[in-house]
């Protein structure tokens, strides 16, 4: 049996090699939604990424009989351990041959750097943030992934079932909602007209110049996302470095049909308080660039699926309600708003965002349409 040899990122040579080994062992996956290079690019460097202010990494490579066979990153933290309490190593980025040696050898390499950083539990697949995929993939095999989440082969788990010593430290489902024919669900129209009476609350779409200029809203709405995830497994505070950053990277492309807000028109600044951020489902686009690049064409189908819409499919990447207000219907005025530019577009279903399990309150609001819940996913603790 060949050994495994473990060698660490140390250069940007080492570092393409570390993203182009997800596209190489998923080339023809028709479930897969690989990201684009750039973005991995600058999620992993650690002269980019906001979220190295406050956190570490190392990352792993894998080599067998010469070859990449595996990839693992190393991350640790420092604000969510601090807000949880917690002393862990996280890992993400975790991809692998069907070769238990290969994966023994990855998790050990990010065991053995967390213990020597003081970390008394890994846990995982987890990014920098909550803003990064997380989860691993234990139901849903043979589902569409989206460019928010994890796809990975079935074998996954089933290596860490067979490595010993690993628990369960959280689940995350997901939902497949058909979106309706033509019409509104009678219960969020009536719950919809309710809230704009009672509570005088309205839905808004920023214009594109709205979210970048005096008004801010870009802001305004990772804002929400702050104040409305801070309880959530794992999450950590966006700083303003952060928010910068996503501003730059995502809102440029987003469409403002899609980009649904609520604001309160008690308050004098009619302060935002709910958002609801959709957008076309990338992951045939991205599966038609090579090796995640846009260049030379894929930026055509990239632009085909953002501009035109060119996708069945619709991801429902953020819902935010703050928390004072998450008991009076927001939602219902979200999806009452969306529902007929879905319908414009001619989506025929959409994926939510991964939901933690126990997450009740999330999950009921999807009572009002056809919906399965179609895959779960696992982040994964072995204490140290």
């Amino acid at each position: 049996m060949s050994a495994v040899e473990i060698r660490k990122v140390t250069d940007k040579k080492s570092l393409r090699a570390f993203i182009d080994f997800h596209y190489d062992l998923y080339k023809g996956n028709q479930y897969d939604a690989p990201n684009l290079f750039s973005d991995e690019m600058h999620t992993l460097s650690k002269d980019k990424n906001a979220a190295f202010e406050f956190c570490e990494a190392e990352y792993f490579l894998a080599y067998k009989d010469g070859k990449i066979a595996g990839r693992i990153a190393g991350i640790i933290n420092h604000r969510a351990n601090d807000r949880w309490e917690r002393q862990s190593v996280r890992f993400g980025w975790v991809d692998f041959i069907d070769d238990i040696e290969v994966s023994r050898a990855l998790f050990q390499a990010v065991e053995d750097w967390g213990r020597s950083k003081g970390m008394t539990e890994i846990v995982g697949p987890l990014g920098f943030t909550d803003m990064d995929p997380e989860g691993m993939l234990i139901e849903g095999f043979d589902e569409l992934g989206t460019m928010a989440t994890i796809y990975n082969y079935p074998y996954y788990p089933k290596h860490i079932e067979q490595l010993g010593e690993w628990v369960k430290d959280n689940d995350y489902v997901e939902f497949k909602l058909i979106v309706p024919k033509d019409g509104m669900p009678e219960k969020y129209k009536k719950v919809a007209e309710m809230v704009m009476k009672r509570y005088n609350l309205h839905p808004i779409h920023p214009k594109r110049s709205q979210v970048f200029g005096k008004e801010q809203y870009g802001r305004k709405v990772l804002d929400v996302v702050n104040k409305s995830f801070g309880n959530l497994y794992g999450y950590s505070q966006m700083t303003e470095a952060q928010i910068d950053e996503y501003l730059k990277m995502y809102f440029p492309i987003l469409d403002m049909n899609m980009l649904c807000l609520i604001e309160d028109w008690n308050t004098p600044n009619h302060d935002v308080i709910g958002i609801g951020i959709s957008i076309t489902s990338m992951t045939r686009a991205l599966q038609k660039c090579r090796k995640g690049r846009l260049w030379p064409f894929g930026w055509w189908h990239c632009l085909m699926a953002l501009k035109f819409h060119k996708a069945e499919c619709l991801d429902l990447m953020l819902v935010g309600v703050l928390p004072e207000y998450q008991q009076k219907g927001v939602n219902a005025l979200l999806f009452y708003d969306l529902i007929p530019w879905y319908q414009k577009y001619g989506f025929k279903w959409g994926e939510t965002n991964v939901e933690m399990e126990t997450n009740e309150k999330v999950q009921s609001q999807w009572q009002y349409l056809e919906h399965t819940q179609h895959k779960r996913r696992r982040c994964f603790k072995k204490n140290l």
